[in-house]
């Protein structure tokens, strides 16, 4: 459904010099350099796949989803989807994708959802009665069927994006783009987001590319990843495989009481994984992620634990593994 082929995007930017002196003659003479945002990407993604596009912040992920999505020309490459050219933005293109962008709003604030379902259903020229079927199902799915008559400004963030994502997918896109969906939501909302996506991808089959930078979305939602740094995809292929070999351990972390009977054994600590940081009150442990369920299970024993939390490594972290590493492009 989406084939990509050499895609690259160069973007002319003005080259900012320090002084007044340089400041006042930039005015008039300015310097421009080229920055590659998307450097000859290949891949491709198949109907009822969600790949997980991710990369530290620049890296290029939200150009390569606006190129897909129509929204910016690329530079040189190829690109299709459903068979179409996405920047050529055919209608009949338009009327099949869909983009939630987590950090931008496509409703209309001032407006409830109810009305703005309304106007998107003339926008798309969906028939009556499939636009009741679709709203209907979508609401039931998230749970917000009561907010429909609350205007958009006086609904929670959590709530504002439910209300995105029924926006999005109210005309069953065949190609769903997802970038940074869960930003900024609390945990219980970030949950019922990514089961909500797991099932309407079971009862629709789109083929969905989602960006994120949560380990959690990424692993609740993908079972095939694109690592891209600095415009390279510098890794295709399972996230089981690069989370096996290039993040196979979780930080754990946790507060005690600091009293003497309490205080952090370091001997101990040092047998149950690496020991990050152990002081009175406060102790981290980088733990295999096999070994995790025993060690927070004797660490709970062995002290009096006012708060414990399990951590991801930093997808940061995760690329410079594997730029380091000797890893094939793809599988």
């Amino acid at each position: 459904m989406i084939k990509v082929r050499d895609l690259r995007k160069v973007f002319r930017v003005h080259q900012k010099e320090a002084g007044l002196a340089a400041s006042v003659r930039s005015l008039f003479h300015r310097k421009w350099v080229e920055k590659d945002a998307v450097t000859g990407s290949t891949f491709d993604v198949k109907e009822g796949e969600i790949v997980g596009l991710i990369g530290a912040n620049g890296a290029g992920k939200t150009t390569l989803v606006k190129m897909l999505s129509g929204i910016i020309h690329p530079t040189s490459g190829e690109a299709e989807v459903l068979g179409y050219v996405p920047w050529e933005r055919d209608n009949d293109f338009r009327r099949q994708i869909a983009l939630v962008m987590g950090q931008k709003a496509q409703m209309w604030w001032d407006l409830p959802g109810g009305d703005c379902f309304e106007l998107l259903r003339e926008i798309y020229q969906i028939p009556r009665d499939q636009y009741q079927q679709s709203l209907k199902k979508l609401t039931e799915m998230l749970g917000i069927g009561d907010e429909l008559k609350v205007q958009i400004r006086r609904l929670s963030l959590g709530e504002r994006m439910k209300m995105e994502l029924i926006a999005a997918l109210l005309h069953s896109p065949r190609v769903v783009y997802l970038d940074e969906p869960t930003i900024g939501l609390d945990i219980t909302t970030q949950r019922a987001v990514r089961d909500f996506l797991l099932d309407y991808r079971r009862e629709n089959a789109p083929a969905m590319i989602l960006t994120s930078h949560y380990m959690e979305d990424i692993e609740r939602l993908c079972e095939r990843i694109i690592i891209i740094r600095e415009g390279d995809i510098v890794y295709d292929g399972s996230l089981e495989r690069v989370m096996r070999e290039y993040a196979p351990y979780k930080q754990l972390r946790l507060h005690v009481h600091r009293t003497a009977q309490q205080q952090p054994e370091l001997e101990l600590l040092e047998k149950m994984g690496q020991v990050i940081e152990c002081e009175p009150g406060s102790i981290c442990l980088r733990v295999d992620r096999d070994k995790i369920p025993e060690v927070a299970a004797e660490l709970l024993r062995k002290y009096s634990v006012i708060d414990l939390s399990i951590e991801d490594p930093e997808i940061g972290d995760t690329i410079e593994r594997i730029m380091a590493g000797r890893m094939a492009d793809s599988e």
